[in-house]
């Protein structure tokens, strides 16, 4: 068998599973999992590299806000 023969094979399988209950039960089980995430609380990690970005800068905002407290408490004395 040559790679063009494999290739086609593997193109006519792909296309039978395309039109295929399969094709509907592979969607059902990607909804389910979706759902079962969510409802655990799970994010992507897409979602958690972005929340995680926040909360730094969160972070660096706040330091920088107890530097100028802390001048001004020390001004105050």
């Amino acid at each position: 068998m040559n790679k063009d023969t494999l290739q086609n094979i593997s193109d006519k399988i792909r296309e039978l599973i395309k039109h295929s209950p399969i094709q509907d039960i592979e969607t059902t089980i990607n909804a389910l999992i979706k759902s079962k995430c969510t409802e655990l609380g799970l994010v992507s990690r897409e979602e958690f590299d972005v929340q995680a970005e926040v909360l730094r800068r969160t972070r660096e905002k706040l330091e920088a806000l107890e530097k100028e407290l802390a001048k001004y408490e020390t001004k105050k004395k």
